[in-house]
């Protein structure tokens, strides 16, 4: 029986070395990878398809079927039993920054922002995320350079540069500033201080000329930031319905940060289309985000572990930290609420520098201390988020197949869990993630020797970069 391991990038040439049979048979005939003896959660429905088996064609899917599929040229997977499901999706990503937006700034330049995002990238993968929403920062270049296939890394949704008013979230400046200044980071693209309805409207096209799929605004205070706080509410209204009409006009949408009723509700009022974090709402907020189809991003880690040890965030000054401890107060409340409701929800992250490797924990966190249903949080990042991405409309780049679920005519996005996720979340954890395909291209093979190929790829190790974890 054939076995198989596609690695993506510079690897691949090497591996067509190593099994020469994979380029020789029928040429210009679609590649084919078939799975066998798996267990399939396809992203929507609460049981597993038992005994299941999924066929690959190039980089889509081409049949998944309950009975054993006649595919005699195809590079053959045993998952020996383990369970089968869309690769994870992460829907609020910062690839490039690491402790804070200020350490690079500070101490480093965008040479070494960008080197930084690469190993994110390739960790991300590592974890069987391969698919990233970012919620800001300089990604642009980055996610055009994955998309053409120049660096591997998740697919990347990006937001392009924040859009904040002066004294705003993203306001990155100095104390000392005064009107016409420049921080380091605006100047090179992470975030745009951008006031009245001219400058936001300039500001909106210029990320999606640039290549942004989705809009993030700045819409209320925040905890990680020196100029705002928490009960402050960011950008006027028209400046909101101007950034949302540029978007509008580009057939994508705006998401927000936002924490409380009025930066929500304006937001809302404004067409925003997603609320990121939302920890200091009320229900009836809640209601009216379900009454309008708004969607909530929720940063389960953040709010519930990391703001509950503040003290812990050792880059924090002790402003900083008292926002964090009244936001993690309200977090637990406001996602009962959302479940409560049956709202619309994805995850996400918001994590970087240590954190950065436990990005499951995301979702493991909102299932165990708020849903208590694997099923929901399983959705939140595979089918309820493909949902949200396809807010983009025609920005969004990737039109050949489907994202989030295991279907026919889906891409080729598919993990391998060494345990059954619909019954313990846990399983999620990156220990547990033997097998990563993106797009057709093996990123990961930690299936046993037998399944196996007999060499790794040269280079550093990930432990070299994170640790053993």
């Amino acid at each position: 029986m054939k076995k198989s391991c596609f690695v993506a990038g510079a690897v691949a040439s090497f591996l067509l070395t190593m099994v020469p049979h994979l380029g020789t048979a029928q040429e210009d005939a679609p590649r084919q990878v078939l799975f066998t003896n798996v267990n399939i959660f396809n992203g929507v429905d609460g049981e597993l398809m038992e005994n299941g088996s999924v066929l690959v064609e190039g980089n889509l899917i081409k049949t998944v079927s309950a009975d054993a599929i006649d595919a005699p040229d195809a590079y053959m997977v045993d998952g020996e039993g383990r369970t089968l499901m869309p690769g994870l999706i992460d829907m609020h990503s910062h690839l490039c920054f690491r402790n804070g937006m200020l350490e690079f700034r500070d101490n480093y330049d965008q040479m070494a922002a960008g080197a930084y995002t690469a190993i994110a990238m390739q960790d991300y993968l590592d974890q069987g995320f391969t698919t990233a929403r970012d919620a800001g920062c300089n990604i642009l270049g980055v996610a055009k350079a994955v998309n053409n296939g120049i660096i591997p890394g998740p697919r990347v949704f990006p937001s392009g540069a924040f859009l904040s008013q002066t004294g705003g979230h993203a306001d990155t400046g100095s104390f000392n500033d005064v009107p016409g200044d420049v921080d380091d980071l605006e100047a090179h693209m992470v975030g745009f201080i951008a006031d009245g309805v001219p400058e936001v409207t300039k500001a909106t096209r210029h990320n999606l000329r640039a290549g942004a799929t989705q809009i993030k605004v700045m819409a209320g205070g925040g905890v990680a930031s020196e100029f705002d706080p928490l009960h402050m509410t960011q950008y006027s209204l028209d400046e909101m319905k101007a950034i949302v009409g540029v978007a509008e006009d580009y057939g994508t949408y705006v998401h927000v940060h936002a924490y409380h009723d009025r930066s929500v509700n304006r937001a809302i009022d404004a067409g925003a289309r997603v609320i990121e974090h939302n920890f200091l709402v009320s229900e009836d907020t809640i209601i009216r985000m379900k009454e309008e189809g708004v969607a909530l991003s929720v940063q389960a880690v953040m709010s519930l572990e990391a703001f509950g040890n503040p003290e812990s965030i050792t880059f924090f000054s002790a402003d900083q930290k008292a926002k964090a401890t009244k936001v993690n107060k309200g977090a637990q409340q406001m996602m009962e609420w959302a479940v409560k409701h049956d709202l619309l929800m994805v995850t996400g992250g918001d994590m970087f520098g240590p954190d950065l490797v436990r990005q499951a924990d995301n979702i493991i966190w909102f299932n165990d201390k708020v849903a208590k249903n694997p099923h929901l949080s399983l959705k939140t990042a595979t089918s309820n988020a493909a949902q949200v991405l396809g807010f983009s409309g025609e920005m969004n780049p990737y039109k050949e197949g489907t994202l989030g679920t295991i279907t026919e005519g889906g891409y080729a996005d598919i993990i391998l869990i060494n345990g059954n996720p619909l019954e313990d979340i846990h399983a999620l954890k990156r220990d547990k993630i033997d097998f990563v395909m993106k797009d057709g291209l093996v990123h990961k093979n930690w299936l046993p020797d037998e399944n196996a190929p007999a060499f790794r790829p040269a280079g550093p190790s990930r432990d070299a970069y994170f640790g053993n974890l």
